[in-house]
């Protein structure tokens, strides 16, 4: 690194917590807020159109979605993540930081609304158009996962650097407690406005036909708060690290930061680069493919990709299907015993819950400790906790099916996420911005991000067959035989104990620079 370029980000790391670097979380975390809400609230929802669109009479499980339709539905939206992650990794690599910010928030926004504007003149066509959009609805989400994780990184100094990067991740959390908020709150407008008929013998067919409006208004929702940041989301300059050791511009880069920071960074001089150690080649030029990368940080990106994918293996699989869970424990009215939107509103009810105890307190607990204990120890410590628990509901799974033990398995349930958030659902997200190069790093998140949603998509597609009864007969929608709720947590636990083996594999970056991190300034010691 050049003698003025080491300069700026010294000043960087140096610097006190400004007024702008909490402008940057909210800009950047209602990004993670519309992602949350719009990957999760479609959860709530399928079991409604279900009801809408495949409702079978006699059906002990009245509108019942077909299962290749609720994993192509639930999954559709991980396949653009996927695909939005690597791209826009890449991207942000090339042209810049800033340059395709704002390009990911107006996808999201779009396709939010588009979601719920869906169209047909059959249910297969409907839920065509859906999944449609909804896939390119996870692409720009994909987007914001590296950009996100990057530029926040490259403001922040390094003394509370992870706390700023969790504090980003952390409006995830609020994310899946708006999702149920907001179900809540259509539900109850629906069902006190259209109130079921009263002539209806069976409450699994009162279903009015307004109801057909309330998933879509839920899916449409996602589109306000990102329309709320885009201009800020403009608005913000280019990250000093990018301008410096990609563009190669420190005077630029130094002058950005001196504005929105509010700290005098001095102009590097011109003499400064002539006295400045060369860099040597390797480390100028060597890309993601090379042999250098590999032996620099091979094992690095091993462990980023192999414990986020086994991670939303286990934390996708719960989220998306905690429904199917609790009605399988009892918690959850059975489906034939009330309308759809009283289905929903139960739904909504258990997610918020959840959501409230262990979710999000989970999230804010990694904020508080990260710069404290550090990245490695707490998701080392998670992934363990999660694994105590996991298996916690499995061993004993009989005994918690009993009324009297509900509440003791929603309370079990809800400390797996809570060591799930204050554990490697944050710190996965964190380390890969902090430990790879600068023209590398927005690529490297994006692929390690990417393999985890490889493993959101094995849990969401996976987990719908799995969880089905081991001796369930076919049923007119194809359910096939599963291996059973039980056999599947013990499934999911197993790869949080992977994880917790994998995590060895990962430095830890607390209290160090990113260039020391990366190992971009070697050439600038003696």
């Amino acid at each position: 690194m050049a003698g003025e370029q080491m300069h700026v980000l010294s000043a960087l790391d140096g610097a006190k917590m400004q007024w702008y670097h909490f402008t940057a979380i909210i800009v950047s975390g209602m990004g993670f807020f519309t992602d949350a809400y719009d990957l999760f609230c479609i959860s709530l929802v399928t079991k409604l159109i279900g009801r809408v669109y495949y409702t079978v009479d006699g059906s002990p499980n009245p509108g019942s979605l077909p299962p290749d339709v609720s994993a192509a539905v639930n999954g559709v939206a991980f396949v653009g993540t996927l695909s939005g992650q690597l791209f826009f990794g890449w991207l942000g690599d090339k042209v810049g930081r800033k340059s395709v910010y704002g390009m990911t928030l107006l996808i999201m926004i779009i396709c939010s609304l588009a979601s719920g504007l869906s169209f047909g003149h059959s249910p297969t066509c409907v839920m065509a158009t859906l999944c449609f959009f909804r896939f390119w609805l996870g692409f720009g989400i994909g987007g914001d996962y590296p950009l996100s994780a990057t530029i926040m990184s490259e403001y922040a100094n390094k003394k509370t650097r992870g706390a700023f990067i969790a504090a980003v991740f952390a409006m995830q959390g609020f994310g899946i407690l708006a999702g149920g908020a907001v179900a809540i709150g259509v539900t109850a407008l629906f069902k006190k406005k259209f109130p079921a008929p009263p002539y209806a013998v069976d409450p699994a067919a009162s279903t009015p036909p307004e109801a057909d409006l309330v998933w879509r208004i839920i899916l449409m929702f996602g589109a306000v708060p990102a329309a709320l940041t885009f201009y800020w989301r403009m608005k913000m300059p280019e990250t000093a690290r990018y301008t410096a050791l990609v563009a190669k511009n420190a005077e630029r880069a130094a002058a950005d930061m001196s504005k929105v920071l509010h700290v005098e960074i001095a102009k590097p001089q011109a003499e400064e680069e002539d006295t400045a150690a060369p860099m040597k080649s390797s480390e100028r030029s060597f890309g993601l493919f090379s042999s250098e990368f590999v032996r620099r940080h091979g094992a690095h990106l091993v462990g980023t990709t192999s414990t986020w994918l086994l991670l939303d293996v286990a934390y996708y699989s719960q989220n998306l299907f905690q429904k199917d869970i609790f009605s399988a424990i009892g918690w959850i009215p059975a489906a034939r015993t009330m309308s759809g939107l009283d289905e929903l509103y139960h739904i909504a009810r258990a997610q918020t819950l959840i959501a409230l105890c262990g979710t999000v307190p989970g999230y804010w607990f990694t904020v508080a400790f990260i710069d404290v204990f550090g990245r490695f120890k707490i998701q080392l410590v998670g992934f363990l906790m999660m694994t105590a628990f996991m298996l916690g509901l499995a061993v004993p799974y009989e005994h918690w099916k009993t009324a009297e033990n509900h509440i003791w398995f929603v309370v079990m349930y809800a400390f797996t996420f809570f060591f799930a958030n204050f554990g490697p659902n944050a710190t996965t997200f964190i380390v890969p911005a902090e430990i790879y190069p600068a023209r590398l790093r927005a690529t490297c998140h994006g692929i390690s991000a990417a393999a985890g949603k490889v493993g959101a998509i094995i849990g969401s597609f996976g987990f719908l067959y799995l969880a089905q009864s081991p001796d369930a007969a076919k049923t007119a929608h194809g359910y096939l035989p599963g291996i059973g709720v039980r056999n599947s947590l013990f499934a999911l636990a197993g790869c949080s104990f992977a994880g917790f083996m994998l995590t060895f594999l990962v430095p830890e970056p607390k209290g160090k620079s990113l260039e020391e991190m990366s190992r971009e300034n070697e050439h600038a010691e003696p």
